[in-house]
């Protein structure tokens, strides 16, 4: 039976200026011809492919931006047709809950899911099913792409949604697709396949960790343990739904003591999206190998408090989804953790360790790139609602990377020592935002020990002393979970990236 992937269906984003690549079921040793046809029905692009083991990929020559097409594809008798297909922009926008956060929950959602209206913006969701079987293949069978029209997207990324906006408006006339596929509460080794997760040692030990917490639990012994689970934790979530509700823009803190702390403990298991590689292969391989024109990425999290070397993983994932998706240079944009400490806890310094660790991701990756978001954060809310900057900080970068200017955060570039100070020399000018004094700076001498130090902006340097401290060699930034002191700021708005040099 001929079928092509879901992701080819009516209302489709294909990838400009990129070879496009259909692909899909077919009956084995079929000839498959699928044909690209304009809004005038002219002949744009067309492929063969023979079917094996009851797939197809046939590759279709890279075509400009435009809409109204039309896909046709072809196997003896069968027949599978796509209408207004678009040619544009394709993102894929990965990583946990942050990413997941719909727009109907993001600040500003409601009203602009009433009145947004950009049949050029489009969304295609991939089915959050964690393992593959015949209920995930029948989710992703139905899969449709959708407009962004009033009253659709409400379950859409907001991450993905502002920074389509952004990008819309940047692109006149060029259609946007987003692609999410996305969970939250998700390890980077959840999107991270096996045989790739086994040749670095921090991925080994996550599969040996979580083997050592499933031994001899088969599935059925899980489903129940899930099903006491979602058994709290729904009506709690309902709970909180409607607090919200009630007392719009209500505090993290405010919600628990009304409702109860979150019960967030769910089971390990074989059907579990939590297990490493168990999402790179029951829903990211549904997408490939499709052209993407980019990966929009937020995650790190669950990593936080789990690993020393988040950067080793990032870049592993990066290196896995590039050859998933045949781009060796596949555009990588992320997001730097913001502040974030929950209520009552201690200062842990886990969160400043994965923001250096993805800082050295972006730095040793090539075509990759990372917002900060270090005045974004909320004291005791994980999953803050202002998504708007998030998303149009990823479109400015974009820019940058992609389409010939856009701004970026300043960032520490190097160091050296002056007698009692150390000069750090930034990628642009910083200002002080609130007109006090450059705030979360430390420097330390050879014992290594760190102190409040004072600061002088001169230009693209800063200079810096602190008192008792003869001969600093070493110089930070932000070193902690959560502060809302944030006061350092590039001209163009955008918060210094923390540092460690």
């Amino acid at each position: 039976m001929l079928k092509t992937a879901s992701l080819f269906s009516d209302g489709a984003v294909l990838c400009r200026r990129k070879e496009i690549r259909i692909f899909g079921e077919a009956d084995n040793g079929k000839t498959v011809t699928v044909s690209l046809y304009d809004q005038h029905n002219n002949l744009l692009a067309e492929g063969k492919a023979r079917a094996r083991e009851g797939s197809f990929l046939a590759f279709l020559s890279p075509q400009e931006a435009q809409t109204g097409c039309r896909l046709m594809t072809e196997a003896g008798n069968e027949q599978v047709e796509a209408k207004d297909i678009a040619i544009g922009e394709v993102f894929l926008a990965g990583g946990q809950s942050n990413m997941e956060l719909e727009l109907r929950n993001a600040d500003e959602g409601p009203g602009i899911i009433r009145t947004h209206d950009d049949p050029l913006l489009r969304f295609f969701n991939v089915p959050r099913m964690a393992v593959k079987g015949p209920e995930q293949r029948k989710a992703v069978d139905e899969a449709r792409w959708h407009a962004t029209v009033p009253g659709k997207g409400a379950e859409d990324s907001a991450v993905g949604y502002f920074f389509a906006a952004a990008l819309r408006q940047r692109l006149t006339g060029i259609p946007v697709g987003i692609i999410g596929c996305n969970w939250g509460g998700t390890s980077v080794t959840c999107w991270i396949g096996e045989d790739a997760l086994k040749t670095e040692t921090e991925g080994q030990r996550y599969l040996d960790e979580y083997a050592g917490r499933t031994t001899g639990k088969d599935m059925e012994t899980y489903l129940k343990e899930e099903k006491a689970f979602l058994d709290v934790f729904i009506p709690w979530c309902n709970e909180v739904d409607a607090y919200k509700v009630k007392h719009p823009g209500a505090l993290w803190q405010e919600i628990e003591e009304a409702c109860g702390p979150s019960p967030w403990n769910p089971p390990a298991g074989p059907g579990s999206p939590y297990r490493p590689c168990g999402l790179a292969e029951a829903m990211l391989a549904e997408l490939t190998p499709a052209a993407l024109t980019g990966v929009l990425y937020y995650q790190g999290e669950e990593d936080a408090c789990r690993t020393d070397h988040y950067d080793t993983l990032m870049i592993l994932l990066i290196r896995h989804w590039r050859e998933r998706f045949r781009s060796p240079e596949l555009p990588f944009l992320f997001v730097q953790l913001p502040m974030w400490i929950d209520c009552n806890a201690e200062d842990s310094f886990r969160w400043p360790l994965t923001r250096l660790a993805q800082t050295a991701a972006r730095d040793t990756m090539r075509n990759t790139g990372m917002v900060c978001l270090l005045d974004q954060g909320e004291f005791g809310n994980i999953h803050p609602t202002a998504k708007r900057p998030v998303g149009e900080r990823l479109a400015e970068l974009a820019g940058s990377m992609l389409y010939g200017g856009g701004e970026v955060s300043p960032r520490a570039l190097d160091k050296y020592t002056e007698g009692n100070q150390i000069i750090i020399r930034l990628s642009a000018p910083v200002i002080v935002r609130d007109g006090g004094t450059p705030a979360l700076l430390e420097i330390a001498g050879e014992d290594n020990r760190y102190m409040p130090a004072q600061a002088e902006i001169r230009e693209n340097r800063l200079i810096l002393t602190s008192e008792g401290i003869d001969n600093p060699v070493q110089a930070r930034y932000a070193w902690t979970d959560y502060s809302d002191k944030v006061n350092l700021f590039g001209e163009n708005g955008l918060p210094l990236e923390p540092f460690e040099l």
